[in-house]
Parts: C-alpha cells; structure tokens; sequence
C-alpha cells in the first residue's frame, strides 16, 4: 500500500518486515533526541515478533521522499470507554532532523486522523515531553490540545513485575 501525498516524491506506506531495521534506527534516533537513549532495549528481534509476528501489537507506517525512509509513525488502538469506541495512541512520531520543517510530520498525523474517523475512532492521542517545545508548538498548531488535569502513570520493570505478584490464582 504505497499512498502518494501533496509533497512531490513524499510518500506514506505500511512498514513490511523488511523496515525492521529502519525502525529500530529511527526509534533509536528519537530516543537520542529525546535523552532516553538509555532506555532503548528494543532489538531487531523483538520488534520482528510484535510488529509482525502472529500478534501484531501496534502498526507502522513509513515515511519515504524518493523511496528513502525519512521517519515513522508508530501507533495501535486504545479505547474509550467513556464513548464505547476505540481510538488510535501515537506511540512515536519521528522525522529525521534534515527532513524536519518540510510538512512530513503533518502529513502523518493527518493520515492518523484520517484512519480514526474512517474507523468511527473518537480520538487521536498521545503524549509529548514538557520540555520540546518545538513538538508542542507543532501540536498546538493542528489543533491538539493539552490534556490538563492527567498525568501518565507508569509500573514498568522492578515495579511492574513486584506488583504482578500481588495477583495469586
């Protein structure tokens, strides 16, 4: 599924098996901008089984100018049950820094929203550091909004496996 856009030569896909390396490196460089690099333990493998093996957990489209991969977007479905819908969860939006300013990124967010009313979703979602201003400033400009009065929570690795104990069968 090779979708054409307005940008001449900029074009979106489904990532296949074979981008399982571009997405590493691009999750790879996103961490970096971000200063989590360390928190990457993602590998080739791993992505291979849940992207693409037989319980994909999330999906993937490419971003190519001319066939090249210039960034990513990685997402999956949550819902609502406020609405009784579902809605799609941005996990990553990345374009590489050389690409940035060009309307690539706009361009997958509003594929994202196209998906989500064309599958009756209620919302798009997701979440952005308090510090990259530039990501917010963008965001704000499409018409995202702040979720004021949420924060995240989070039980990942010690946490999370310490709590998974506290249910006995």
């Amino acid at each position: 599924m090779l979708l054409e856009t307005p940008i001449d030569g900029f074009t979106l896909r489904a990532a296949t098996l074979a981008d399982v390396g571009a997405i590493l490196g691009f999750i790879t460089e996103l961490a970096v901008y971000e200063k989590l690099e360390h928190e990457v333990v993602a590998t080739e493998a791993i992505l291979t089984e849940t992207l693409f093996g037989p319980t994909p957990y999330a999906q993937v489209m490419m971003a190519e100018l001319e066939g090249v991969a210039v960034g990513y977007a990685l997402f999956f479905h949550n819902f609502s049950t406020f609405t009784g819908r579902p809605g799609i969860y941005l996990e990553d939006l990345y374009v590489q820094p050389d690409y940035r300013g060009r309307g690539f990124g706009k361009l997958l967010l509003a594929y994202l929203a196209r998906k989500a009313v064309d599958m009756n979703c209620t919302r798009v979602e997701w979440s952005v550091l308090d510090w990259n201003q530039p990501a917010i400033d963008f965001y704000r400009s499409i018409g995202a909004q702040p979720m004021d009065g949420w924060t995240v929570q989070r039980l990942d690795g010690d946490r999370l496996a310490k709590f998974a104990k506290e249910f006995v069968e």
